[in-house]
Formats: C-alpha cells, structure tokens, sequence
C-alpha cells in the first residue's frame, strides 16, 4: 500500500500545475459561490474556526474559507501541491498554513480543530478507516468534519470526447495511470458513501448526514471543469 501511496503523489506531482491553474479558474470563476453555497450549509460564516482542509491540492477550499474569516491548515502528501497551494494564497492575498502531510496520519495534537474539510481525497487512501479514525481524535467537542467526495475507483473508464470534462488535458499515459490507481484501490475500498456510513460510526461520529445530489449543483453545467461521476456529502458530528 505504500507504493500505491507513492504512485498516487507521482501521478498528482505531475498533474499539480495544470490543476492548480484549474482550481484557480474555479475561484475566479462561477464556481466560487456554488462551492460556497455548500460549504454554508454545513460550516457557520459568524465566527472564525479552526478548519482543517484534508487533501488541500492547490488550497481551493482554504482560499473560500480564509475569506470568510476562518483559519485553516491546509495539507496534502503530495509537496508540488503544497507549493501550488501556497503560489495561490499568495496571488489571491489570502493567508493559510500549509504542509506536506500522509492523510491519514495527520501530525496534530488531538482535539486541534473545530471542522475537517475534504474534497476528492478520500477515494485515494488504502485505509479510509484508519483516516476516519485519526480525523476524528482532531475534532474538538461538537465539531465535525464535511467530505466532498465520489465513488471514483467504480466509475467507467474515462472516455474524454470533447473540451466539456476537467481531464481534456491529460495524456494518454496519464489516463492509463489513473485507470491502474482506480483498479489497485476497488480492492480495498467498499461501494461508497455506504461504506463510509459504516466506518464513520464506527468510528465514534453520531450524526451522519449523506447528500448525493451535490454533482447535479457543481456539474450542472458541461464546461472545463466538469466531471461525469457523481459526487456527494458527507456530514459527520463528533
């Protein structure tokens, strides 16, 4: 599982310009407000908190925060991301820490943060339930984490036929590599988000909030950063 590991930082380190570019679009673009629309729903807009933001990528999610007050830590295995990361905040005058971090060993003192934000990142780890596991021994007292997620390993092989899909840019051998990841991690990962129901109650979370129609709001529209899978939330309460 640790050479999966080191596969999946080999193929982000090479996709980290090109999707930070994308990411950056996204904030500038109409995207901004939808993706803030959902994370209003869950986190509250009145008053700062600690955010941890879980496979952070080019910093998305820590740049919508940030502006709405927040302190966030951004981290993420892969440390071009991480440079990505800090190459955006700085261009959008926005300020988060951020480090190059194993997911599913977070390095923080327990009980070190009010919410856990994640998105697209636990569909890559080998041990999602050691992850839920150490995420949730950093929430504090009635925190909770939300994850922004789909079932990527169960997905068709990619069939990119026009510019209307966020991987038009990808090459041929990229592809392959995603289509390997995908298949090497359906053997330790469950349908989803049932699977994560279950591990997340395990776990010790109480509250479990599920929404599968988060893709029909994002993906409504066929542009540059569309995806066909279907994502969703999940919402779980210490």
């Amino acid at each position: 599982m640790e050479t999966l590991k080191q596969r999946m930082e080999a193929y982000w380190t090479q996709r980290a310009d090109d999707f930070s570019q994308q990411r950056l679009k996204e904030f500038e673009g109409k995207r901004h407000d939808l993706w803030m629309k959902e994370l209003e729903k869950y986190i509250p807009m009145d008053r700062s908190l600690d955010i941890l933001d879980i496979g952070t990528g080019p910093g998305f999610f820590a740049a919508l925060l940030v502006s709405r007050g927040h302190h966030v830590t951004g981290i993420d295995l892969t440390p071009d991301m991480i440079r990505a990361a800090k190459k955006m905040s700085g261009h959008l005058g926005i300020h988060a820490d951020f480090y190059v971090m194993d997911a599913e060993k977070p390095e923080f003192a327990p009980e070190s943060f009010d919410v856990i934000v994640s998105r697209n990142l636990t569909w890559t780890l080998p041990h999602m339930d050691k992850a839920y596991q150490a995420w949730y021994k950093l929430l504090r007292k009635d925190g909770f984490m939300v994850n922004f997620d789909g079932d990527y390993c169960r997905e068709k092989p990619m069939e990119i036929s026009s510019a209307n899909h966020a991987h038009e840019d990808l090459s041929a051998e990229m592809v392959e590599e995603y289509e390997c990841l995908k298949a090497d991690l359906r053997n330790v990962q469950r349908p989803r988000p049932q699977w994560d129901q279950e591990l997340l109650k395990a776990v010790g979370f109480s509250k479990i909030q599920v929404d599968t129609s988060l893709w029909q709001r994002i993906y409504g529209v066929k542009d540059e950063f569309y995806y066909p899978t279907p994502i969703f939330t999940i919402a779980a309460y210490v």
